[in-house]
């Protein structure tokens, strides 16, 4: 018989029924939207981030070893100790070596030309490939530093012959494009000049092979810069930054086995022989506020969503309850309790809004993709996991719709709406 009821009554007021349906639809569709961008957008975003620099750098273990005097910083071993260029490849040999988008190493020194003016020359990859056990890797900074702006060409990695030089230190010393340029009697042919890049602005940029050379640092690399795509900061990985070993067995585990960026260069240490890697904090900080942010926005939108469907199905309910209250009062002269008439309506609702949210999660992955074209220039992936939760976002609108309108049900007198006494 109820059932009967609740058929009736679906297929009886359909306009009604559409009403509450578009509602909890266009309610359903928005949380569904956002939550596919929200975990689909996070690795995108993260990505676009990682062309913005590194944010990790691995330093020789005595180079990492500094202390503060006043106001200055003090390395004793600056420049005294370099990585083993012949290690590099052991990075992409930790856990998390997916998440290894680039890195580049550097060879930094001071270099004389033939009129006895210093120079500072920088040797690090361009476009380098490492022979990996399963695959080529290309890195170096051109990957790493996308946004490097060259006027004439890029260097190949074992040139020996040409470089490049910074705009800053082309404008300082009056270079032009193809012009040579001679250090430690060697001659060199400036292919091109770096625009956009702090840290290259006033040096001359070669390949590392020819750095060792001119440096007499054959294999030998001063640091590596590398970028990793990482997850937000959290109080767990927050605590690790501060000691690892304060850590227990079950949250170490957990930290090591999360791309945190802490735990990614735990693990490039545990890897490089004699490298300490450090995480570049303002880098990995302003990634995870980043993020965080777009996520909080994301659930205050479901949250504004959720009250706003919830007070358009409360007023259809109590507009339903109204037209209906000779059924009502029919019900309860019968015998049936306020419980079981609130039942009828509320199971009424719930099928209403199981089939509008079923819709409005299929909706909202087509919107989701559309947004994230428009406004991040990528696509997401389906994540299915959001079609159970916008389903029951959904029921969770009918329930809580359905509640404000339940004293009306228990209101009605029999007497006063079958007699339509007042």
């Amino acid at each position: 018989m109820e059932f009967k009821i609740i058929k009736s009554a679906i297929l009886g007021n359909k306009t009604q029924k559409l009403l509450a349906f578009f509602t909890i639809f266009l309610a359903s569709m928005l949380v569904s939207s956002m939550l596919n961008i929200t975990l689909g957008i996070g690795d995108k975003l993260a990505k676009e981030l990682r062309n913005y620099g590194s944010n990790i750098i691995v330093l020789p273990r005595g180079e990492s070893l500094n202390f503060d005097i006043g106001t200055d910083e003090f390395k004793p071993l600056r420049n005294e100790v370099y990585l083993d260029e012949a290690y590099i490849s052991s990075i992409k040999n930790i856990f998390w070596r997916n998440n290894i988008v680039s890195f580049a190493p550097f060879l930094e020194g001071k270099a004389m030309s033939k009129d006895r003016v210093e120079f500072d020359i920088m040797g690090t990859y361009f476009d380098k490939k490492i022979a990996l056990e399963d695959e080529d890797f290309f890195t170096g900074v051109k990957t790493l530093y996308p946004f490097w702006k060259v006027e004439g060409d890029w260097i190949e990695d074992d040139s020996t012959n040409s470089v490049l030089i910074g705009e800053g230190l082309a404008k300082e010393r009056e270079l032009k494009l193809y012009d040579t340029i001679t250090i430690n009697e060697k001659i060199l042919k400036i292919n091109g000049i770096v625009y956009e890049s702090e840290n290259a602005d006033r040096k001359v940029i070669m390949s590392l092979k020819l750095a060792n050379e001119l440096l007499n640092k054959s294999g030998k690399i001063s640091w590596i810069e590398v970028s990793a795509l990482t997850i937000p900061e959290d109080d767990l990985s927050v605590k690790a930054r501060r000691n690892v070993d304060a850590l227990n067995a079950i949250e170490h585990d957990k930290w090591y086995c999360s791309a945190y960026v802490g735990s990614i260069a735990y693990q490039i240490e545990e890897e490089y022989k004699d490298a300490s890697a450090k995480v570049l904090m303002k880098t990995s900080e302003g990634e995870s506020q980043i993020v965080k942010k777009i996520q909080s926005l994301m659930g205050i939108v479901s949250i504004l969503a959720l009250i706003a469907a919830s007070i358009g199905i409360s007023s259809l309910m109590a507009s339903e309850i109204h037209r209906r209250k000779k059924e009502i009062g029919l019900l309860k002269a019968l015998g049936a309790d306020n419980l079981s008439i609130y039942l009828l309506f509320l199971f009424e609702s719930l099928i209403v809004a199981f089939f509008a949210g079923i819709t409005g999660a299929l909706f909202g992955y087509a919107v989701s993709m559309l947004m994230a074209f428009l406004i991040f220039s990528h696509s997401v992936a389906i994540s299915w996991i959001i079609m159970p939760i916008t389903i029951s976002f959904a029921l969770l609108i009918a329930v809580i719709g359905s509640l404000m309108p339940i004293k009306n049900v228990i209101n009605l007198l029999p007497a006063e709406v079958l007699y339509e006494r007042k």
